[in-house]
């Protein structure tokens, strides 16, 4: 065990400021200086990244609406507004495509 004498336990002398042996007066003071954010930093972290991913999939999902479902059903709007599904069939008949409806060919 260590005892608390001067010479075991004994710390340096404090250094002196250089830049006020040089005649240069030490203007920083603690006050000027932020102290560090030691409590709650995870959740003031958590909060604005939390924000940002909300804001950023509310952004995201906007923009896929936009940009693909709603040509995509505009798409399929403007295709079965005139489709003809009879037409259709007898065309894919005529194919020789469906074996339960033969083509007129046989």
């Amino acid at each position: 065990m260590r005892s608390s004498g001067a010479a075991a336990g004994a710390r340096p002398a404090a250094r002196k400021d250089l830049g006020a042996e040089r005649g240069n007066p030490v203007t920083m003071s603690a006050a000027l200086l932020p102290k560090p954010q030691m409590r709650g930093l995870l959740a003031r972290r958590m909060k604005f990244h939390l924000i940002g991913a909300f804001v950023v999939s509310m952004g995201s999902a906007v923009l896929f609406k936009f940009a693909v479902a709603e040509p995509r059903k505009q798409a399929y709007a403007d295709f079965y507004r005139n489709y003809d599904p009879m037409k259709d069939f007898e065309a894919m008949k005529a194919a020789g495509v469906l074996e339960s409806a033969p083509s007129k060919k046989c």
